[in-house]
């Protein structure tokens, strides 16, 4: 075996894949539709099973459907025979996947599957198949050849079965009009679930942590005020409050270039006035968006009046996991 042929072995496989993908998407009709409409009408859950590796795809199947809106377990055929169809109800849908379509593990447990009343989509690669027979919808696999070359060990039959069960989620997905949020709440450790679940006020530093100064104040106090509260900035406010500047780091570095004395000038004769802030009630994404465009590193949250209450910088998104 040379480098050559290995690449040209790994070629054949995916252009077996390919088309086996092809011919899925072919075989696509009004049955896709009456599943599609079954698992949208499902009062209950969504129970996925198979034997082998249609149980591997099963279970990713299952998964990808209960992340996108639709309540889905995966069960295995030879546990459900032995006490595990407890876990169904006659308000479930089965998806019964079996590219034979004759796998006995999974035909034992259909005529109880039938009895139950539930809704049953066959999904298999023989169309005269048991399964395809007692299945109220059956979703056609078929595909020419494995990518094996022996045509044995399930390949790119699995490949399309997995794309099948991939544009049911998706489909159904769709018709539930699932949002972003949607998914985020299934997701709170993923990173678009951090994204859309994690407020500014989740993050930001407030009361005493808070670095803010009086506009009169010297640079030499305010310096101090913002290199205890270690946030590389300082807010400056009027006499009532309102938040009327913000001087950083940068602005330092700056400051002490053109030689300004900091014991006699004053933090509003070198803040930057009118700075970019953010309420407490925007999604920390919000102020890594609003950050990024303007190209700095820190922001105040103000409150409905102007007011700081609260302040953060590209630390604190590092660490909620927003960047």
């Amino acid at each position: 075996m040379t480098k050559s042929s290995f690449i040209k072995d790994a070629k054949a496989v995916i252009q077996c894949e390919r088309e086996a993908l092809e011919s899925v998407e072919k075989n696509l009709g009004e049955a896709f539709s009456d599943a599609c409409r079954s698992l949208l009408e499902c009062r209950g859950k969504v129970i996925v099973t198979g034997m082998g590796k249609s149980g591997h795809i099963a279970g990713k199947i299952a998964a990808t459907l209960a992340s996108t809106g639709t309540p889905a377990f995966f069960v295995h055929p030879g546990e459900a025979s032995h006490g595990d169809l407890g876990m169904i109800s006659a308000q479930d849908v089965v998806i019964a996947i079996s590219n034979s379509g004759e796998t006995p593990e999974v035909l034992t447990i259909l005529p109880m599957l039938k009895r139950m009343g539930v809704t049953l989509i066959g999904i298999t690669g023989a169309s005269a198949s048991s399964l395809a027979q007692i299945a109220q919808i059956t979703l056609d696999i078929s595909v020419e050849q494995e990518a094996c070359p022996h045509n044995l060990a399930p390949t790119a039959s699995t490949t399309a079965t997995l794309a099948l069960g991939d544009a049911l989620a998706v489909a159904v997905l769709k018709a539930r009009n699932f949002t972003e949020e949607d998914f985020s709440r299934s997701h709170p450790g993923g990173v678009l679930g951090r994204r859309l679940l994690v407020f500014v006020e989740d993050v930001m530093h407030s009361g005493d942590a808070l670095p803010i100064v009086k506009a009169n104040t010297s640079m030499a106090d305010a310096i101090s005020e913002m290199s205890s509260k270690r946030l590389g900035m300082i807010g400056v406010t009027d006499d009532s409050g309102l938040l009327v500047g913000i001087f950083t780091d940068g602005d330092l570095r700056r400051a002490l270039s053109q030689r300004v004395d900091v014991h006699t000038m004053a933090i509003k004769e070198v803040m930057t006035s009118s700075p970019h802030t953010i309420p407490s009630s925007a999604l920390a994404a919000e102020a890594l968006q609003l950050m990024q465009s303007h190209s700095i590193n820190g922001l105040f949250v103000v409150d409905s009046t102007g007011r700081p209450i609260g302040a953060l910088n590209t630390l604190d998104l590092i660490r909620a996991r927003i960047i």
